[in-house]
């Protein structure tokens, strides 16, 4: 997929995963889609295709790390959870001593994402 087709359908998946959660409460209107071709030099993960960032409130997506559409509808869902999870807590967690694989809110994403990505691949 280029570039272009990722920032379409991006757009589409977020109104679809808008319409199946709804807003968040810790954000005055949804993420703004923000496509970039890869993860930032000192990123931990290279071949991530997606992040939250809560305090620009972005759904960034690394066009270049996705292979698919199914990838990309299961990104936006992902990264969406955290755009819905409170940011303290989210800290909190990894505070605690949480990694990024047990962490509790990285582990409801990859349930959401398992559960609706077809809803929003559509």
């Amino acid at each position: 997929m280029n570039k272009k087709e990722v920032k379409r359908l991006a757009e589409k998946y977020l109104e679809t995963t808008i319409d199946i959660y709804g807003f968040s409460k810790y954000q005055y209107s949804s993420p703004y889609i923000v496509i970039e071709d890869s993860p930032y030099d000192d990123a931990d993960d290279k071949s991530m295709t997606g992040e939250y960032i809560h305090d620009d409130n972005e759904l960034v997506i690394y066009w270049k790390n996705v292979r698919d559409e199914v990838e990309l509808a299961r990104t936006i869902i992902h990264e969406y959870q955290h755009y819905l999870q409170s940011p303290k807590w989210m800290t909190r967690y990894y505070n605690m001593g949480y990694t990024y694989n047990n962490h509790p809110y990285e582990i409801q994403a990859n349930v959401e994402e398992n559960k609706n990505w077809r809803k929003v691949c559509k």
